[in-house]
């Protein structure tokens, strides 16, 4: 029985919530809510009659990992730290822990708001599909836990009567009316940390030190960080990413790419060229990858290969979609205008959106509108679609944390606990010169419990940047950047699968088992090892396209998409215009200037600059829905020079 504290008074405290005082406390008159004291509450986790060990519904990493948090905190009160892959229950198991582990009220720290709000769905105990019924941990759930969610609607009252408080470190710590200076130093008795490999940073450290005697453990796919800086805690457990795929919790995944036999290119204005025994060398030179990054040849032998396989995963009839990652906003713009080009449908999304274009992107690719989202600094932690099952990735990655990261959007499987499914399969697609297979290995090696070779992964810039300013705003060029002509590709791909035939034997036992589990024996149906093992060998080979290829485009089409981009283009060089000049795109100074009618400055610099195309000798004041292609290209080569121009002009009449 839990039990609660009687009613006592409240004053009202600074920010407007209420706390008992000794002055008030026989006043008769003052009525407050119970609230659940630490000892009902460390008695509930200790002694609810929770189903874990054995329970069917549960996943291997859930059971085993709450084991392991609660050997670890019955010796021990240091932090601690579970290795957990994407889409194999950290949600669950986040839910599982304070049982037989927390001595009294529970923090569950989200690191965004889209993970928190996942947190707080299922551990909600009046929702018929909360994590506790739908597993049947408890069978009871009248008596809790109770959860309380931080959010804008909520008081301290909440957090009293709740077992569990769910929060995003934002609406914790940062915001400046945040909660975290509300509470008592021992208000919490348990943190959870989901993305725990956060945990190093100082906003979080600011928590832990806010809560002394509060026991921490974080979960996490990725136990480094980009930038360095120690994971705090020490491991209790590790679930591989390879018994995962095994296991059926995350998709067989596999990386492919695309490479030439030849690439001519100039650079600092030279023509080079260079087969691909010398790419490999030179893809290790930042120049080198960068310039591969951004040519719209390589983005096209991408975009072609990624495309094959799509097509080969939809053969099932499910409808898979594609997640690319670009290099800055008007990267994007240009890779989404390549799938546009093959007729798929494609959108781009990036952190500097409006919310509600962000919301209509995210609507259209869950309700399978999108063939394609091409994202900046988006869609990455918590980001939950399995349809999602072609990564192509268009820009280097200095370090191995990004990388993870964002191949774990196409992790998710379709159908779930079912090994060998054709639905689930994932693929990463890249170019060799982006030098992007290192991470690739990498990955695969991060299952080898090698704690030396993990910190050597750790270093760079989580948020680097390749090729691009971030903004949107293409950079001036100098005559040194990598210009790509031409690209003869091999005639078949680079591959390298997650799993490989050493893992046979582990998948057919795994198969065999849970085909036991749900009441068909296969060897008593005349399936033996030995068939299961030829079946994978043949579907193994037999899986996907072979190589890449050139998949043509209508002409017309092509015109389209370069007329769209030189509107976009427009816009990104007025951005930089604005940025050299140090004036704000929402600012004034440019546009009162006259003679452009705009009432901002990006405004009125778009004006300007769409005048230098309108008078460019390719276009020749041909009206802009009548231009040719070649006119097209012609005015979007010229517009770093055209805005240099126009940059020019503006500064001497600032």
């Amino acid at each position: 029985m839990i039990q609660l504290l009687g009613a006592a008074p409240y004053r009202r405290m600074r920010r407007g919530w209420w706390m008992p005082t000794a002055s008030d406390a026989t006043d008769p008159s003052q009525e407050a809510p119970a609230v659940l004291s630490s000892d009902s509450i460390a008695q509930f986790f200790a002694n609810a009659p929770v189903n874990i060990a054995g329970n069917p519904y549960l996943r291997t990493p859930q059971i085993d990992g709450h084991a392991a948090a609660v050997r670890h905190f019955a010796t021990s009160d240091e932090r601690a730290i579970e290795q957990i892959p994407v889409g194999c229950g950290k949600s669950g198991l986040i839910a599982l822990l304070p049982f037989g582990v927390a001595r009294g009220r529970v923090l569950v720290i989200a690191p965004n708001l889209a993970i928190k709000d996942q947190l707080a769905d299922d551990l909600d105990v009046t929702s018929a599909s909360c994590f506790y019924r739908r597993t049947n941990v408890l069978a009871d759930l009248s008596s809790g836990p109770f959860r309380a969610e931080l959010d804008a609607d909520a008081n301290i009252h909440d957090c009293h009567n709740a077992h569990i408080v769910v929060t995003n470190i934002h609406q914790l710590a940062e915001r400046a009316e945040g909660w975290l200076s509300q509470f008592p130093a021992d208000f919490f008795d348990l943190i959870v940390v989901d993305e725990g490999h956060h945990n190093a940073a100082p906003t979080w450290q600011n928590v832990f030190d806010a809560f002394p005697l509060a026991r921490v453990i974080s979960l996490t796919a990725t136990p480094f960080r980009a930038d360095g800086a120690e994971v705090a805690g020490e491991s209790i457990y590790k679930y591989t990413f390879r018994e995962a795929i095994r296991k059926g919790y995350i998709k067989d995944i596999r990386a492919e790419n695309v490479a030439p036999t030849e690439l001519v290119f100039t650079y600092q204005g030279d023509e080079r060229r260079h087969t691909l025994d010398e790419v490999l060398e030179l893809r290790e030179e930042d120049w080198f990858s960068k310039g591969v990054a951004l040519a719209e040849e390589c983005n096209k032998s991408i975009v072609d290969a990624s495309v094959l396989w799509l097509r080969d995963l939809r053969t099932t009839g499910t409808h898979h979609q594609l997640i690319a990652v670009a290099c800055s906003i008007d990267h994007a713009r240009q890779i989404r205008g390549l799938y546009a080009e093959l007729g798929l449908s494609a959108k781009v999304i990036h952190s500097r959106m409006e919310t509600a274009d962000k919301d209509n992107v995210i609507r259209d690719l869950k309700a399978g509108i999108l063939d394609v989202v091409v994202q900046v600094q988006m869609l990455g932690e918590g980001f939950d679609h399995p349809p999602l099952s072609v990564a192509a990735v268009f820009r280097p990655f200095r370090s191995l944390s990004p990388y993870i990261q964002f191949v774990g959007r196409v992790m998710r499987v379709n159908v779930q606990n079912a090994p060998q499914h054709p639905d689930n399969r994932g693929v990463v697609v890249s170019h060799i010169g982006l030098n992007i297979e290192r991470h690739w290995a990498d990955f695969k090696r991060l299952d080898a419990d090698d704690q030396e070779l993990i910190a050597g992964w750790v270093g760079g810039n989580s948020a680097e940047n390749a090729g691009g300013d971030g903004d949107g705003a293409s950079p001036w060029r100098d005559g040194g950047h990598m210009d790509v002509t031409r690209e003869i590709l091999s005639d078949r791909f680079i591959s390298d699968l997650f799993l490989d035939d050493a893992d046979d034997d582990a998948v057919i036992d795994n198969a065999m088992e849970t085909s036991r589990e749900q009441g068909l024996d296969l060897e008593l149906l005349g399936i033996t090892r030995d068939d299961l093992r030829r079946r994978f060998a043949e579907a193994r080979a037999r899986s996907g396209p072979v190589g890449p290829e050139r998949l043509p485009v209508q002409p017309q089409a092509h015109r389209k998409v370069q007329r769209q981009r030189l509107d976009e283009q427009v816009k990104s060089q007025a951005s930089t215009v604005c940025s050299t000049l140090g004036e704000a795109a929402s600012g004034r100074r440019i546009a009162l200037l006259g003679g452009t009618g705009a009432t901002n400055n990006l405004g009125a610099v778009i004006v300007l600059l769409n005048r230098r195309v309108s008078t460019h000798p390719a276009v020749d004041g041909t009206d802009r829905a009548e231009l040719s292609l070649d006119q097209i290209e012609a005015a979007r080569a010229a517009l770093p020079e055209l805005a240099q121009e126009v940059a020019a002009e503006l500064a001497g009449r600032l």
